[in-house]
Formats: C-alpha cells, structure tokens, sequence
C-alpha cells in the first residue's frame, strides 16, 4: 500500500501509515501562481514538505517525492514508476479534493482508497451525530445551522476535558470575563521563538523568492518564524506552555502597536500543517493548569479555541459546503479597499493589522475578526475577494479554515454559524487598543473630514442592511440608537460613508 501524504498532512503518527509499503509526496508548484501567496506562506508550506519526506526517509520509509507543476504531472511520474501501486489517501479538508484527487488517479487506470482524517480530535460521524440530534429536537427538523458554544460544551463533556464529573472545572464553561484586560503601559511581551533555517528551507526560500518574485508579502527569511519540522513545531509548542500561556489569557483580546504576537500561541500554522495534533496540544496546556503553572482563565480560553473554535469550523465548512462558497446574504459588492494590497493607510489600527499579515503572514484572531474582517464587513466589501486576501496572506490559511471564518464570521455573509454579523463601531477599536490615540481620525467623531471611518461605516451599514438585521439575535439594542438618529444626522452619516468608500477605492483612506 502506498499512502499520498498532501502537503498539509504532515503527522507521523496516523494508523494509515503503520501499513505503508510507501510514501507519496506531490510537490505540485504551478497552484501558486493563482493567488500572490505571501512568500513566507510557500516557503513553510513547501519547506515542511521536504523537512517531513526526509524525516520520514530516516525511517527509511520509502518516499516517493515529485516536484512538478500539477498534481497530474505526479502522478504520470508515479504510476510511470509504479504502475500496479494502490493509493491510500487521508480525507483532504478541502471541499471536493477527494473527488478531483480520486478522478485523477481513476483517469490513470489507478486505484484510490480515501479514509478518515486523523489529524482533527471529532471526527466526522461524532459532528454529525450531534447536529443530527439537534435537528430532530426542533419543531419541524429544519434548524441546519450550528453554534459553537453548544458543540464546545458537548465536546468538553465527551472528552472529559476541562471537566470535574459532569460539571466543568472551576464551575464554568468559560471564563471570557477574566479574559478582555489590556496590559499596563510597562508590560512588555514574551520574546517570540525563533528558528535557525537549515540549508533545506533556505534553499526553499531561495527558490520561492525567485520564482514568486511578484507575489505580495515580505520575502524576507529574517522575518520568517515559522517552525518547519516536527522537532521545531514542538519547540514552539514547550515555548508556548512554559512562557506564554500563563498571560494568554487575560490578555488575548488585546490589540498593541508594535506587539504583533502578545502571549498567543503561534501554533496555527503547525497544527493546520499536521505537525502538531489538536489532542497533544490541548493535553500539555491542561497540564499546565493541572500543575498550577497556568491558570484556569488562560488554559480554558486556548482549550477553546482548539477543540471548540478549530473543530467547529471544519465541519460546519464541510456541511455548508458548495453553498457557503458563494454565500453573499448580505449583498456586498464593493472591492476590497486599496489599503488592503497596498498597507498605506492613516487609520492606525488598519496599518497596524495589514502590515502585520504583509510582515510575516499573521494577525491573532481580533486583529483578523474584528479590525480585517470588520472593516471589510461595514465598508460593503465583496467577502469573496476578503476570503482570498485572507487565503493568500495568512501563513496558517485554507479554504476550509478562512471560508467559515470570514464568509460566515467575519462578513456575516451566511448565518450557518453565528446570529449576528461582527460589526462595530471604532468604540470597540479604542477598548481593546492603543492604536486610537495616536491615531488622526478621531474616535469620537462619526462626521467630519477626521472623524473616524469606522463609525459613519457602521451606523450607514446598519442602516443599508436593516431589513435583514433588524431583530436578528442581540441586534436590538443597536437599532434602537438608529432609531434615535434624525434625518439631519442621517444624511451627515450617508454622505460621509459614500466618501469614504470613494477614498478607499482610490487608496486615500
């Protein structure tokens, strides 16, 4: 048996390997010319590919690793040096890639046995099995969307993490109170862990670097932090546990100028690559709070983004797949502002996250929910084109992974998974940063030429999209202040909005 092992599957300890006669490793090039991937994304995707084939020839496991254009080119090759190899392959995320991987193979007179993903802790049944009884307990069976905390909890109870008996540790299911502080003025964060590249990822930078020399990010390698190997991925994994995880917590929501990690994790890219499993993950910071040197608050909110947040967005992809490709309930048509491409923009806060993502190809989860996507949301952008900014920017992005949160988190363009769009004025900005004061718009004002574009965008978004909105779950309170706007006040706000989506097509925001 031969198992295709893609590029984003690169975990050692899966059954379907125990059996393997041999390995399968496609590095197919011609992809990346569809979007300008940001160059540290391609050098770490490409880069832990070849570190994970030689890891595995240690083993001496055999491997058979093509670099070619396309995944068909790899195949011809194979089956050209392996005619009577039958392929086994784990579930790829994304939608359809089984179907197309399994009509290449069949298009070659091949066979291919596709089994389940091991790389994720709920498989699919244990999701389905949950939403399924969820539909049969409503009225008419007809409830299809999906809520995080409840899966969250369900998830918790099965597993027996975080859970004293039946009841949750500490008493509650989670502690987002104690986790929205801002860090005194004297805080400084911890340094992040770096990585010495070896000669295979700088040959792999060097080669990227001259082949995707238009594509958009920095090419830097000094900047490049991301660990390529299991050994590095573990590293960064002790780092997090011993350093970090302590003021993760109560500090995770925060937004700081020149702080572009805090105390996260930076595990999004190891895990999404397999380099790391959501169960270890998740075991070493339980242990951490076990042992008392993590508290409860911390450990709890990152245990949520694990098995609650991750999970839960790879299978309500995967059941609200085609239709939320193409979502668009809102009806947003407007280009992605210019700022996005180009990082030139006065608003401190926008600067700050697109020059983050430009710098290294990441922004924690405020930064990409509540300033990128927000943004986006109430300037009336297409989420489409915001989804593949996303996609090409983000180290740690695919299709399974932006789709559910930025079509239907960040934009609010299906509701498949939340009852209401993630929309804000500046006010939420200035609560969780310090990006305001040093900002020239000013966060009081809605009107006039300095005021900021957050708040004239959000009142004119929550005024375009009322018929949708209005009495969609928790939207009362904020129409009753739209309520209580006159006319006057309504046409300043309209004509400053149409302003600033002129400026921001034109790239003068």
């Amino acid at each position: 048996m031969t198992v295709w092992i893609l590029g984003d599957q690169l975990t050692r300890d899966v059954s379907v390997l125990d059996d393997a006669d041999r390995v399968l490793m496609v590095e197919a090039h011609a992809f990346a010319e569809r979007m300008p991937y940001q160059p540290q994304k391609l050098t770490l995707l490409f880069g832990a590919m070849r570190q994970f084939r030689d890891e595995l020839r240690n083993e001496r496991i055999d491997v058979a690793y093509y670099e070619c254009e396309t995944f068909g080119e790899g195949l011809d090759a194979f089956f050209d040096e392996y005619p009577d190899a039958e392929l086994t392959l784990q579930r790829p995320s994304s939608h359809g890639a089984a179907e197309r991987f399994s009509s290449m193979v069949e298009a070659r007179d091949g066979s291919l046995t596709v089994v389940d993903d091991e790389r994720f802790l709920t498989s699919i049944e244990f999701f389905d099995d949950w939403a399924e009884e969820r539909e049969n307990a409503s009225d008419d069976g007809s409830d299809t969307r999906f809520r995080h905390e409840n899966f969250y909890r369900h998830v918790r109870r099965e597993t027996g993490i975080l859970m004293d008996g039946d009841d949750p540790e500490g008493g509650e299911w989670n502690y987002d109170d104690e986790n929205r502080e801002t860090p005194p003025d004297e805080w400084n964060a911890p340094d992040v862990p770096r990585f010495d590249p070896d000669e295979t990822t700088r040959d792999v930078h060097e080669w990227v670097t001259d082949r995707y020399d238009d594509h958009w990010g920095n090419p830097d390698l000094d900047a490049f932090v991301w660990p390529v190997t299991r050994e590095q991925a573990l590293q960064a994994l002790d780092h997090f546990v011993e350093v970090r995880l302590s003021e993760f917590g109560p500090y995770q929501d925060a937004l700081l100028r020149e702080e572009w990690a805090l105390c996260h994790s930076l595990l999004s890219s190891s895990l999404n690559l397999g380099l790391l499993t959501p169960r270890e993950v998740v075991d070493r910071a339980v242990s951490a709070y076990e042992s008392g040197d993590a508290p409860l608050n911390s450990v709890e909110g990152f245990v949520r983004q694990i098995i609650g947040w991750r999970e839960f967005m790879r299978h309500v992809y995967r059941r609200s797949m085609p239709e939320m490709n193409d979502a668009n309930q809102l009806d947003q048509t407007h280009e992605l502002p210019e700022l996005y491409y180009s990082g030139e923009t006065e608003m401190v806060c926008l600067s700050e996250a697109v020059g983050n993502v430009h710098a290294r190809g990441y922004a924690h989860h405020i930064e990409r929910l509540m300033i990128l996507s927000n943004f986006a949301l109430i300037y009336g952008a297409d989420p489409h084109e915001l989804n593949r900014w996303f996609h090409f920017g983000f180290v740690d992005a695919y299709h399974w992974v932006t789709t559910p949160n930025v079509v239907g988190m960040g934009t609010f363009a299906t509701d498949a998974l939340s009852s209401k769009p993630y929309a804000s004025s500046g006010n939420y900005v200035n609560k969780m940063s310090d990006f305001c004061s040093s900002c020239p718009y000013a966060v009081t004002k809605t009107t006039g030429e300095n005021a900021c574009p957050f708040n004239a965008l959000y009142w004119d978004f929550l005024k375009d999209n009322e018929e949708t909105l209005r009495g969609t779950g928790r939207m009362g309170l904020m129409y009753s202040h739209v309520d209580n706007k006159d006319d006057e006040e309504w046409n300043e706000i309209r004509t400053r909005a149409a302003d600033l989506r002129e400026r921001g097509a034109a790239g003068e925001l």
